[in-house]
């Protein structure tokens, strides 16, 4: 799998994780695992742009 495919993926899958993160925190009141969870989804979110540019670049 090429560079940039491969972050595409890895970052749909940290968003997807993420944003489970952040509602089973809202639901357990828990602030640490919501908070936990939007950063991940903001980490997978840049991953997955950083996969579209080397997508681009590549061709």
């Amino acid at each position: 799998m090429k560079s940039g495919t491969r972050d595409e993926t890895e970052g749909t899958f940290h968003k997807v994780k993420g944003k489970i993160k952040e509602i089973v925190g809202k639901v357990a009141m828990n602030d640490d695992l919501e908070a936990e969870g939007k950063k991940e989804n903001k980490s997978g979110k840049v991953q997955e742009k950083t996969g579209e540019i080397k997508k681009v670049l590549e061709k």
